[in-house]
């Protein structure tokens, strides 16, 4: 049943949308017609918020996983007094608005996380409800409970058809995750046609096989229904719950149940007719009936009075646990304990030395005990990433504890655990990661071979948009891991990671070099950090022959050069391939030639420096400049300048052991001396093209080479 305010509350939210989108002429109107129903039962009846500060801790979080219905948001923001004003609704999709296409973290007050790419934000929230559960097991204590709250999302069927939401939803089945609740709209289309055409299996059994559990609500307009369906996904605290609501895409329109109601405005006549037979007045647009705001408005006191109760909880909780409540009041605002770092390691130099991987573990465990938002874990590689927390526990349901299973370093099962194991789930894992930022108290990392970025590149992307707080760890980074052979050899991903706007990517030389990028990784605040790291091992360059690995943080510094004469050629390099330019630049050397040697881990902290910095590290005077890196040389040429010259990889690997592909592949001492004589010979002469696609002259064909 649905009595008349609910009705008249319902009606306002899909007319404040579908006026917005008409307005517009642009958006998806389908979705709020039919949606509106459960979004209001939700909002009104049982979400845990305060309109007047969205950012308040215990709030419960609600993520719109099918972004592209966005004026379903925008209008129940606006009503709950949100900082979302009618003029704001007024200008939805135009430029400056703060009502953008899809929902934008950090754009709108209320917004929790950036969706639109569909099963993403179901991952989100995955994320989100695990830093609920992590908190609570942390901090509560008996008679103190400061960490309590739920994670709500509004998913499609566009949504369960992404491979991300069936990683993320079997992940969240495994790990009890029970105060997470995702109202799926069930209405049978999707923005080409119905689901009979590609999506025919039973959602409900399928979410149960993953261990949630399910609840059908028949008629998507009747709130009782929602609202007794909302309870009883409440009550089981075991397991997340799915509530199927039948809905009807554009319900009340002459396009309802059809997919051209997905994602084109009505049209004005359509509008009308809309309106008549839902008894909505056809003018004026916008209307938003006072006793609908009114009654949506209520929101502000519930908010009020909730947040002030959690304060005065907090006080109390202060008073008992003075520790524990300024550790956790330090992690909700971001700040760093004093001395966090104090115990990573300083690498004595070593010629052998050690994977960067290697180095990243140790310094990771280092330290872990006194920064404890760090967390996260790898998709099923933790003994090669070498990303486990030794001690920290892992991060699983209490119920699932079994002394046989959970390894020597666990430290014991249970949500106190900082040790994610997401399993073989790439995608979910950095969709996940995502979730945990975004709820805040948390630097999450994720973990895997940087090949496998390539099936996170959305969450990456999607990181990098919202801004938020994530560190990936990316491990066996060339065609230097071997035999395993070029579908496990990274070749393009450096370039493709680094052609995301608002993203760093680190890629570190020595086990020195690591510490400082860790160190980076961790002090950035508003962007994902990517530590890009050697399966091999690469020599510990000796730092009082070299320049100091601080050096990094300005993302490409002077290593080394020839004392006391101007240089004539500069060789570039990041990673493993640092130690094979500073080995040909002793032979240019002996051979008379001034040879500069320039680390360069990270393109965007070199680009965020002044102008007369990077022109000191490389002057504008010496045109001779050669790069070596394990990948394409795609975007190099904006540091070698129209003379310089690039030796990379433009082609597929091969399978064969490291040192041999390296061999064949030219990355060897002689072929970088060779490659320099060329490049200064050239400059001698008059200006040419630059070799943009040029590789070694050893390096082969993919056939050849096999």
């Amino acid at each position: 049943m649905t009595d008349e305010l609910d009705q008249l509350c319902i009606n306002t939210v899909r007319f404040l949308s579908v006026d917005a989108v008409q307005q517009a002429n642009s958006g998806h109107p389908g979705m709020p017609l039919g949606a509106a129903a459960m979004a209001y039962a939700l909002w009104t009846r049982l979400l845990k918020h305060n309109p007047r500060n969205p950012d308040w801790f215990d709030r419960d979080r609600f993520v719109l996983s099918a972004g592209h219905g966005s004026m379903l948001l925008y209008s129940l923001l606006h009503l709950s007094g949100y900082d979302l004003s009618l003029d704001d609704i007024k200008q939805f999709r135009q430029w400056g608005s703060k009502a953008p296409g899809h929902p934008e973290r950090g754009h709108t007050p209320g917004v929790e996380v950036t969706t639109g790419p569909l099963g993403q934000g179901l991952a989100n929230a995955v994320g989100m409800a695990i830093g609920e559960a992590s908190l609570a097991a942390r901090y509560n204590r008996d008679g103190h409970t400061l960490i309590d709250h739920h994670t709500w999302a509004i998913i499609s069927d566009g949504d369960l058809m992404e491979g991300v939401a069936s990683e993320a939803a079997s992940l969240a089945g495994h790990l009890k995750l029970g105060k997470l609740i995702c109202l799926y709209d069930d209405n049978y289309v999707t923005l080409s046609a119905g689901t009979d055409i590609t999506f025919s299996e039973d959602r409900a059994k399928r979410f149960e096989a993953y261990g949630w559990q399910t609840i059908s609500v028949a008629d998507g307009n009747d709130v009782a229904a929602i609202g007794a369906a909302l309870d009883a996904a409440r009550a089981d605290i075991t397991r997340p719950s799915l509530i199927l609501v039948r809905t009807h895409i554009g319900f009340g329109s002459p396009e309802q149940d059809s997919y051209k109601a997905h994602g084109s405005p009505l049209g004005v006549e359509d509008v009308k007719r809309t309106k008549e037979k839902l008894g909505w007045p056809v003018d004026p647009s916008f209307l938003v009936p006072e006793p609908a705001l009114a009654h949506f408005r209520e929101a502000l006191g519930r908010g009020a009075k909730v947040e002030a109760d959690w304060n005065e909880r907090v006080d109390a909780y202060a008073k008992a646990f003075p520790e524990l409540v300024k550790e956790l009041q330090g992690r909700l605002r971001g700040e760093l304990p004093s001395g966090w770092d104090a115990d990573i390691p300083v690498f004595p130099a070593d010629a052998k030395g050690m994977a960067t991987r290697v180095a990243s573990g140790k310094v990771m465990n280092a330290f872990a005990p006194k920064l404890p938002a760090l967390g996260g874990g790898s998709a099923d590689l933790d003994p090669s990433t070498h990303t486990a927390l030794k001690g920290m526990g892992d991060f699983n349901p209490p119920s699932g504890q079994d002394d046989d299973t959970q390894g020597a370093d666990s430290g014991g099962w249970s949500y106190a655990g900082r040790n994610l194991h997401f399993g073989v789930r790439e995608h979910a894992m950095g969709a996940i990661v995502n979730g945990l930022a975004a709820h805040g108290g948390f630097i999450p990392y994720g973990a895997t071979f940087l090949i496998f970025s390539d099936y996170m590149r959305p969450a990456i992307r999607l990181a990098a948009l919202m801004g938020v707080h994530v560190v990936h760890v990316f491990t066996h980074d060339s065609i230097a891991l071997g035999e395993d052979g070029p579908t496990h050899q990274p070749v393009e991903q450096l370039a493709s990671l680094r052609a995301i706007p608002n993203l760093s990517v680190i890629r570190p030389a020595d086990a020195n070099e690591t510490a400082v990028a860790w160190k980076v990784a961790v002090e950035t605040c508003g962007r994902p950090v990517l530590l890009v790291l050697s399966r091999q091992d690469l020599p510990t360059l000796d730092r009082s022959r070299y320049a100091s690995a601080d050096g990094l943080r300005r993302g490409a510094y002077v290593l080394s050069e020839t004392k006391d004469r101007q240089p004539a050629l500069i060789l570039i390099a990041s990673g493993s391939e640092v130690g094979l330019i500073l080995s040909a630049a002793e032979h240019l050397q002996n051979e008379g030639v001034a040879v500069r040697c320039v680390s360069m881990p990270s393109w965007e902290l070199f680009d965020a420096q002044p102008q007369s910095y990077r022109d000191e590290v490389l002057p504008p005077g010496v045109p001779a400049r050669l790069a070596v890196e394990l990948g394409v040389s795609q975007g190099w040429y904006r540091y070698l300048g129209d003379r310089g010259d690039m030796l990379g990889i433009e082609h597929f690997g091969a399978s064969a052991p490291a040192d041999v592909l390296l061999r064949e592949y030219g990355f060897t001492v002689d072929n970088v001396v060779a490659r320099a004589r060329a490049l200064l010979a050239s400059i001698s002469g008059p200006p040419t093209q630059p070799q943009q696609e040029a590789s070694s002259d050893a390096v082969r064909t993919d056939a050849a080479a096999r």
